[in-house]
């Protein structure tokens, strides 16, 4: 089976590598749906009219899928728009020095704990420093531009906040880099410390190393970001190249042979592209670390945006700043995907004529 996309070619290509059951199950299952996507391996719909009939095969929903991934980001663009009231925002990033990075590769509860971590620290200097409660929504991200494992927290924030005791709105809330960064260092390295006094840190290190290790990191300076938006089109936007899609964009991908993949990156520091070579094996090895597990979310809500009170407060916050709430939007139909994203209707036959859907074909088995 030949593929026109770069990342499932390099996926039917390492298939013996990958599909093991040394894997992780999460990986084999994305790496496995992204392969079958638009394939008789989903099953299809069938559209006709009176001179056409057209096979429209099911999409895969993988992380792995670029397609299907790009089409998701659009749907949680879309969703979060209408749920997040109009007014500025600060986007907050926490890193983690790199000699950490390893020991969050390979005890992936601890990562998932970052985004409840970095979300806690803002809520907490928040309340503290004027009293409020603040939306926070954190997107775990694993990666960097080498594809390596590079646990860090972006997170969108309210550029106000809501009174816990008056009820009312501050419009305006200064977040200070060096207390944030203090709180966040703290937050980390407990973490680790209470997993490596539980025996759940799972590593190649001595109990001494890792102690020694962390010790040093607590007077290290951490890079921790503050930066404004002026809306929340203006995050979102920003957020939505990592949220539901690959690791890495298809047009990064410059060479594929049966030994080689290429693929460059920026490098911020120097301000210009470098090239990645390794087997594909290795790459497919690479892009596996950023396969979340199932039901693992790199995007959640705290604080005004918490799932179980965003019905009741943000009625309050709308209200507040004086805007009405609009509707959660529908879903976008398959066909208007394509409409807007190739230009042409795949529901209007060779004459024009519009095709009616007709049946459904199972999914044939898999060979």
């Amino acid at each position: 089976m030949k593929y026109h996309d770069p990342l499932k070619r390099i996926l039917s290509q390492t298939r013996p590598h990958w599909d093991q059951n040394e894997m992780r199950p999460a990986v084999r299952r994305s790496f496995h749906n992204a392969l079958q996507c638009r394939t008789s391996a989903l099953g299809a719909e069938v559209y006709a009219s009176q001179n056409q009939e057209r096979i429209v095969y099911h999409t895969c929903k993988s992380r792995a899928c670029p397609s299907c991934g790009h089409r998701a980001t659009i749907q949680w663009q879309r969703g979060w728009w209408t749920a997040l009231p109009d007014q500025p925002y600060k986007g907050i990033t926490f890193t983690i020095p790199d000699v950490l990075w390893l020991l969050f590769r390979d005890n992936r509860h601890l990562a998932q704990a970052l985004s409840a971590l970095a979300a806690a620290v803002i809520q907490t200097m928040a309340l503290a420093k004027y009293g409020l409660r603040v939306g926070i929504i954190p997107i775990l991200h694993t990666f960097n531009g080498e594809l390596e494992f590079n646990s860090h927290v972006h997170t969108l924030v309210t550029g106000g906040g809501l009174h816990t005791s008056s009820g009312s709105w501050r419009s305006r809330v200064y977040y200070g880099q060096d207390q944030l960064m203090k709180l966040w260092r703290e937050g980390v390295i407990e973490l680790l410390r209470a997993a490596l006094c539980a025996k759940r840190l799972d590593t190649d290190m001595t109990h001494d190393q890792v102690k020694d290790l962390l010790s040093e990191q607590e007077n290290r300076w951490w890079s921790v970001k503050v930066q404004s938006f002026r809306s929340k089109e203006h995050f979102l936007r920003y957020a939505a190249r990592y949220v539901k899609r690959p690791p890495i964009a298809q047009r990064r991908i410059t060479w594929i042979d049966e030994r080689t993949v290429r693929f460059w990156y920026k490098d911020k520091k120097i301000g210009r592209r470098l090239e990645v070579q390794c087997s594909p094996q290795e790459f497919a090895d690479r892009w596996a670390q950023h396969i979340p597990d199932r039901y693992q979310h790199a995007v959640r809500s705290f604080g005004l945006f918490a799932s179980r009170t965003l019905r009741h407060t943000s009625i309050a916050v709308f209200a507040l700043l004086g805007q009405v709430r609009r509707p959660r939007p529908k879903p976008l139909p398959w066909a208007y995907s394509i409409r807007r994203d190739f230009g042409w209707d795949p529901l209007l036959d060779q004459r024009g004529q519009r095709m009616q859907w007709m049946r459904r074909l199972a999914p044939a088995p898999s060979t």
